[in-house]
């Protein structure tokens, strides 16, 4: 699958435009759901400066995302293109009912 998954309030506490202390075993989980062979996307509002510490935050704990603010590496974007990306799901604390733990998504995702 394609897993989209957003950073602030996600993989860490929300303290934008700081980097929050990491969610207990999301970094964990997202290695988990790579090594099972999905396709992880940061979608996030983060942009520039804060995006890239967003994305060096997850490299240094071995979290290497498929794309990034993108459907696939190569997408290009301009005024004319709508920001959506294609992804099967999507993991946010903004979901309805808010974010599950993570060892809940996990086990929500391997059932799946």
């Amino acid at each position: 699958m394609i897993i989209a998954v957003d950073f602030d309030g996600t993989i860490v506490e929300h303290r934008y435009p700081k980097i929050g202390k990491e969610l207990p075993f999301a970094t964990l989980t997202l290695k988990k759901l790579q090594e099972k062979g999905h396709r992880l996307i940061l979608w996030t509002y983060r942009e520039g400066k804060q995006l890239e510490e967003a994305v060096q935050f997850c490299r240094s704990k071995g979290v290497e995302f498929y794309a990034v603010n993108k459907s696939y590496p190569e997408e290009k974007f301009d005024q004319n293109t709508p920001r959506k990306i294609h992804a099967d799901l999507f993991i946010d604390d903004r979901n309805i009912g808010g974010l599950p733990e993570w060892g809940v998504i996990f086990q929500m995702i391997n059932e799946a």
